[in-house]
């Protein structure tokens, strides 16, 4: 039962860095994160370091935040690939008649970036 006890402490190191990188790479701030956790400042760098995890409710919020999976928040496990967040805002706020249209534009460009030399 201890070696139990200690698989579930270990995820959140894990956790508070991929919490931070996302964080990072949507430029914001650790009050701005625990403002709309609505989390104190101190708790959510906790959660960050290590020290501390999130509610149930609070990672949810924060995957539909972030929209990065559970399953890659908790356990590092890219089931759904992770997008930057102005991409996921893109498809999100295009209306639906354009999506398809916006995936090939999208698909189009990696083309061209593959192939292209920098």
């Amino acid at each position: 039962m201890n070696s139990q006890r200690n698989d579930t402490v270990d995820y959140k190191p894990a956790m508070g860095s991929r919490l931070r990188t996302y964080r990072l790479r949507a430029n914001l701030t650790q009050e701005k994160m625990a403002e709309l956790l609505d989390i104190s400042i101190k708790h959510y760098s906790e959660v960050e370091r290590g020290i501390k995890g999130l509610s149930v409710e609070n990672l949810i919020k924060f995957s539909n935040i972030s929209n990065i999976s559970l399953d890659y928040l908790l356990k590092g496990e890219p089931g759904n690939k992770v997008l930057p967040p102005v991409l996921s805002e893109l498809y999100e706020t295009c209306p639906n008649e354009k999506k398809e249209e916006l995936l090939a534009l999208m698909k189009n460009l990696i083309s061209l970036l593959q192939v292209s030399e920098f």
